[in-house]
Formats: C-alpha cells, sequence, structure tokens
C-alpha cells in the first residue's frame, strides 16, 4: 500500500538535508520515504537531485523527484546503477543545494517578472540557467526596460513569504490566480500562496515552487529575448548575470 510523504519542502524551502525512512520500492526503482525535502517536478520547476546517505556511509545517487499517482505521494529516481535501499532503512537525505538554490532565485524571478508584466501567464518553466514565461498580451514591450524594472523590485530588497488559505478560498477568490491555462492544484486542503512586499503589497499568487526569502537573493537577471510566439502570446526568457556581460 501506498504511504503519503510528508513534503518539507512545503513549508521549509531552505531545508536541504533531514532524516527519513524507505516507505516502498517502486516497479521502475522510485524510492518513496515517509518525508522528504526533495522538491517533486511541478509548476515548471524542475525536481531535486543530490543523495541518499545509508548508515554505514554508502550513497545513493538521486536523479530527480516527481509526484506519483497524487501529489501527495512522492518518488526519487535514483541515477544508473545506484544501490536500492530497504523498506524500513533510515536514509539522511542530502539535497543538491547549489543547484536547488539556483532553481529558487530563478523561480522568484518569473515572480517578480509577473509582476511588471501584469498579464495573463500561458506557461512557465523554471530552469538553472534561464527561465521562460509566456504571457497572453499582444503589447509591444522594450526588453531593457522589463529588466530594470525587474532589477528594481530585486534592489529594494523586499520580503518574499508564505501564506496558507484553503481549497474553498482559492475557489472563491480565482482573481488571484495568474496564470491562464493552469490551475493551482486542490485536494490537499490548503493552497500557498507567495506573497512579495509587507502585507503583500508587491504580489500575492498561487505557487507551490521553492523561493529566496528576500528579493535581493535573486541576484542580477536580465531579459535575454522576447519572442512572438502567436498573435496574442510573447515568450520572456529571463537569465542571471547583465545584459552587458552576455555578450562579451
Amino acid at each position: 500500500m501506498t504511504l503519503p510523504t510528508i513534503a518539507l519542502f512545503r513549508d521549509e524551502f531552505y531545508l536541504s538535508t533531514v532524516e527519513a525512512v524507505v516507505t516502498a520500492i517502486r516497479e521502475d526503482g522510485g524510492i518513496e520515504l515517509d518525508q522528504t525535502c526533495f522538491y517533486a517536478t511541478s509548476g515548471g520547476q524542475p525536481g531535486d537531485s543530490g543523495f541518499f546517505e545509508r548508515a554505514d556511509g554508502g550513497r545513493i545517487e538521486i536523479a530527480t523527484t516527481r509526484h506519483g499517482e497524487t501529489k501527495d505521494i512522492i518518488f526519487h529516481v535514483p541515477a544508473e546503477a545506484q544501490p536500492a535501499p530497504l523498506v524500513g532503512e533510515k536514509l539522511v537525505l542530502h539535497v543538491d543545494w547549489a543547484r536547488r538554490y539556483r532553481l529558487m532565485r530563478m523561480h522568484t524571478a518569473c515572480h517578480l517578472l509577473s509582476v511588471v508584466c501584469p498579464y495573463p501567464i500561458t506557461g512557465a518553466a523554471v530552469g538553472e540557467d534561464e527561465s521562460r514565461v509566456d504571457f497572453d498580451m499582444v503589447e509591444t514591450i522594450d526588453k531593457d526596460t522589463v529588466t530594470a524594472d525587474m532589477m528594481a523590485l530585486v534592489a529594494a530588497n523586499h520580503p518574499v513569504y508564505l501564506q496558507w488559505i484553503t481549497d474553498e478560498e482559492l475557489v472563491a477568490n480565482p482573481g488571484i490566480v495568474k496564470s491562464k491555462n493552469v490551475r493551482p492544484p486542490v485536494g490537499l486542503g490548503r493552497v500557498s500562496l507567495v506573497c512579495i512586499g509587507e502585507n503583500a503589497l508587491i504580489d500575492s499568487q498561487p505557487c507551490g515552487g521553492t523561493h529566496v526569502s528576500e528579493t535581493q537573493e535573486v541576484g542580477a537577471i536580465f531579459i535575454a529575448k522576447i519572442e512572438k510566439k502567436g498573435k496574442e502570446n510573447r515568450r520572456f526568457r529571463i537569465r542571471f548575470g547583465t545584459p552587458e556581460a552576455a555578450t562579451l
């Protein structure tokens, strides 16, 4: 019988290591645990990689993390040729923190872009070096102006934090959802709102991804390209660094 996994990453974005017990080994080799700090692929953000430490000091390298049949089931995909743990075995989980932190910075940057460009979002993908956000828009907009406005939000060092609402509150307030095509997951009883600014003055939107705690942690970012992907669709590509450095 498959047991639900306690998803510690939903409340503690900076938790990178924790003890856990193996509850099941899937037919494809996926490892299920009683709890995890590994983010599972969702909402355009890729799942965490890292390794599991065994009692004898051995390691099980983890390539990615995914959801199972439902959102409360999470399994960890080992890299090739890894030893399989035993059900009931206690492991120490270690997230690849350098990678996770870049994804946290990038995901928060995507939220800042949605503040600067307040249009319905039709798609998004968070990456370690480049992210993209698609908007339902026909307007022509200058990428350097967007970059400057985003960096102003970064420099202002606004707090970034979570608030929780019930599934019923989300249904009753559909206007807080910026995504046009993807609805926030319901069924767990609560939905997380990622808020930016004191009293969510800058932004508040449903999101299950991981984020930094202050906007200045995002660091230098810029809009590398704005692509026309249809009559009413524009794709913005965000990268770390500055436009000047990118052309060197």
